[in-house]
């Protein structure tokens, strides 16, 4: 039987002149890699809308979390950031849903798996903080917005021995794509479990409970062999 993987949306606004794009009207828009990569790995993933008053009420119905990525920030005033980077982007509406989902989740102690941004409302969640915007904390790291398409690798990654992460892919390096202009600077009550070459932050996780990772990159292009394990490591877990 498929456990059922629940997978939030990101959402779009009409151009400010009216024009279409997919609608003149706002949208919910998630590339089809993502629900394809979970199939890929054994589950029946269903979309989650953004509504932070229904996600009890979602959280009845699926197995396991996946909190996507999107080209938007978490607001600094939920981890206490300052002010407004002028970089960031804000959803307020997906934001307070997604939190509401992870929350809801985590008290259940339901398998969740934070992607890109997801990772990054994870150890917001965990009561950690972000750095706004990489290229001003780190002025001579790696290029986490990578120039060459997201279907290849940007760069590598060294996994912390012992953690969720290194056992589920059984390698102490991987190589992941990098779109993030964002990253977690502080993570919270979970730990580190990978870091980019530049120190970055790119993978988290919390031993409280039974599946809660969180991952800067996109697993869902599968282009690391460690791609898919942390996938069907997340549908296992809903399984069980």
């Amino acid at each position: 039987m498929r456990p059922v993987i629940g997978v939030t949306l990101d959402s779009e606004q009409p151009a400010a002149d009216g024009s279409a794009g997919y609608s003149r009207y706002p949208w919910y828009a998630l590339r089809a890699n993502y629900m394809d990569s979970l199939a890929q790995a054994g589950g029946l993933p269903m979309a989650l809308p953004h509504d932070a008053a229904l996600a009890d009420a979602m959280l009845d119905h699926i197995d396991a979390l996946v909190v996507t990525g999107g080209a938007f920030d978490v607001d600094p005033a939920l981890y206490g950031g300052g002010a407004l980077h002028e970089t960031v982007v804000l959803k307020a509406g997906r934001t307070a849903a997604e939190l509401a989902l992870v929350r809801g989740a985590l008290a259940r102690d339901m398998p969740v798996l934070g992607i890109c941004g997801g990772q990054q409302l994870l150890a917001v969640a965990l009561g950690g903080s972000l750095i706004q915007h990489l290229p001003e904390e780190v002025p001579d790291g790696l290029r986490h917005e990578q120039p060459n398409p997201r279907h290849e690798a940007g760069h590598g990654i060294v996994i912390t021995p012992d953690t969720l992460l290194h056992r589920i892919v059984g390698s102490g390096t991987m190589r992941i794509n990098s779109a993030h202009h964002q990253a977690v600077r502080d993570p919270g009550t979970a730990q580190v479990s990978a870091r980019a070459e530049d120190g970055v932050i790119e993978a988290i996780e919390s031993a409280s409970y039974r599946f809660c990772l969180g991952v800067q990159w996109h697993p869902e292009f599968l282009i690391d062999p460690g791609d898919l394990l942390v996938l069907a490591a997340l549908v296992e877990a809903a399984r069980a």
